[in-house]
């Protein structure tokens, strides 16, 4: 399914050139992003394209977006005025009519929202066993080992043993996160979701990003440069570090290529 069909990025130029997100695609030649069911922008650091995810979800007005107000150079709304002046066009239904909107559970998940989402389990596993283990287990009652955490001691305590322990490792955190908040018929924004994730659930979960966009009605656009989630995709792939955005194929990409070369220039050290 494809929701939003072409979004193009402002064209207007501000005449400081430091001026954010307009100096982030200055000096670019850009055509309309064209989408396909699932779209990857692919970027070393640095080259904007978690800023232009922002931007389409700040146009589109997506659950999760984030909107930044410049005050360096006066309080003006560069962010607002920039969205504003990007356009897009809308995707069609199987009967070939233009979708009249997003759907209303379309998100924007960023890699923030992610490790987010680990310190909180995180504190709030030590914050439980803590209690239980440390102190009701030594006699207190639960009330009892509240008031002590309340104290300059049980604080200094809490301090110290504070992201000691974990009910979930990060990986299964992430992906837990991503099962709670993925759902059918939507569009989804994803900003290097590969986070804390192993190689191995890299893959399982381009794998279900794939599954979700045949069997349920998704569609993704994803901005990463993890060799294993490009290398699984079945992805239309913009290549960021370019001056003109081109499309290309996973394995030309400077990333992939680096994993490679390292590979191959250690390919004794694998051998029997």
């Amino acid at each position: 399914m494809i929701y939003l069909s072409s979004f193009k990025l402002s064209e207007r130029q501000v005449s400081n050139p430091n001026i954010y997100p307009y100096n982030v695609f200055r000096g670019k030649y850009i055509e309309p992003f064209i989408f396909s069911p699932i779209t990857v922008f692919y970027g070393n650091n640095g080259s904007g394209k978690s800023t232009l995810l922002n931007v389409i979800a700040n146009t589109l007005e997506l659950k999760g977006k984030e909107y930044g107000l410049n005050t360096v150079y006066g309080k003006v709304d560069y962010c607002g005025g920039f969205s504003s002046e990007c356009s897009y066009r809308l995707g069609e239904d199987e009967d070939g009519k233009t979708i009249r909107s997003i759907p209303a559970n379309s998100r924007y998940i960023k890699s923030e929202d992610i490790l987010y989402e680990i310190k909180k389990v995180q504190q709030k596993q030590v914050l439980e066993d803590g209690m239980e283990y440390d102190y009701v287990k030594k006699g207190m009652t639960p009330s009892q080992a509240r008031a002590f955490l309340n104290t300059d001691l049980g604080v200094k305590q809490l301090g110290r043993i504070m992201f000691a322990q974990e009910k979930y490792s990060n990986g299964e955190t992430s992906l837990q996160y991503f099962h709670n908040h993925l759902n059918p018929n939507a569009l989804y924004l994803l900003d290097e979701p590969e986070v804390s994730l192993s190689p191995a659930n890299q893959v399982a979960l381009a794998e279900e990003i794939n599954r979700m966009t045949r069997l349920l009605q998704c569609q993704f656009i994803i901005a990463t440069h993890s060799p294993f989630m490009l290398g699984t995709l079945n992805a239309k792939i913009y290549n960021i570090d370019s001056k003109e955005y081109d499309v290309a194929r996973w394995n030309e990409l400077e990333n992939v290529r680096y994993f490679y070369d390292f590979f191959k220039s250690h390919e004794k050290e694998f051998e029997k």
